[in-house]
């Protein structure tokens, strides 16, 4: 029973990060129509903006991290300015702006590892490490704010979305952009800060990573593709239905390996991937 509640813990955890990695990606692919691969890079800007500027310029771990949420937020928006805004401008299709996305995810990486080399690196000194025993199982601080952090940032966007005009914005360019920019909406102003929300949350995936395990600038493509799978398997563009997938990829993945060696932890996220695909293609809930 131990192994089990140990198992679930894990799982609840393992979600949570891949929550804010859906939410981010879900948000901007309701708006774009199409699958942003350089998502992923932005986890691994994030945690070594973090790294900079508390390990190695020494600020206060709180403003390293809102600091480095918010520079993970800034690549995500100048990618979209520099590449995929103009893009859009000339009619690109969803597949070239595919393209793109992983031509920018393979800079950005390449760009880390020289400048940070491929050296793995760690944030535990500054994130508490101490064990809490929970339900039969073991967590530890940071593992419990990665919980609570995923669960704020759902909610936060949720208000964001439901309760603002920039909301009702982004719903509109959504539904239809043609219509969204008849009647007035600055679509690409929009679309720009639905980059930086969604790469500000990548950012954030990042760094509770770091804390939680330690970060190296090839992070970012195991985080997309756990992201991706959320996404899909929730319902693709539905905010609340990738919260739901990411929760549900984390359970299946860990309590997967209870009676399989770990190494095929992965196949199991696929396994559950292909299922959805097969039987279910519209998601958990339908956008």
């Amino acid at each position: 029973m131990e192994i089990l509640s140990q198992l679930i813990l894990n799982g609840v955890m393992a979600g949570a990060l891949y929550a804010l990695m859906a939410l981010g990606f879900n948000l901007i692919y309701g708006v774009t129509r199409f699958f942003n691969l350089a998502h992923g890079v932005l986890a691994a800007i994030g945690g070594y903006a973090f790294f900079t500027l508390s390990k190695m310029l020494g600020l206060n771990i709180y403003l390293s991290v809102a600091t480095g949420v918010a520079i993970a937020g800034l690549a995500g928006y100048g990618f979209d300015r520099l590449v995929y805004s103009k893009l859009r401008k000339r009619k690109a299709s969803n597949l070239v702006l595919l393209v793109a996305s992983l031509g920018v995810f393979t800079t950005a990486q390449a760009a880390l590892s020289i400048i940070f080399t491929s050296q793995f690196q760690t944030l535990s000194e500054t994130a508490g490490q101490e064990a809490l025993s929970v339900l039969g199982g073991v967590v530890t601080r940071t593992q419990v704010i990665i919980i609570f952090s995923s669960l704020a940032s759902m909610l936060g966007l949720a208000a964001l979305l439901n309760g603002t005009s920039f909301g009702k914005a982004v719903r509109a360019i959504s539904d239809d952009e043609e219509v969204a920019r008849m009647v007035g909406i600055n679509t690409g102003r929009v679309t720009g800060y639905v980059f930086f929300i969604g790469s500000a949350l990548a950012g954030l995936a990042g760094i509770l990573v770091g804390f939680d395990t330690g970060i190296q600038p090839t992070m970012g493509m195991g985080l997309l593709l756990k992201g991706v799978i959320a996404s899909i398997i929730g319902g693709v563009g539905n905010i609340y239905g990738g919260v739901l997938g990411a929760f549900l990829l984390g359970l299946v993945e860990n309590l997967g390996i209870w009676m399989i060696p770990g190494e095929w932890k992965d196949a199991v996220s696929f396994l559950l991937l292909i299922v959805f695909l097969v039987f279910r293609p519209q998601g958990i809930i339908k956008r």
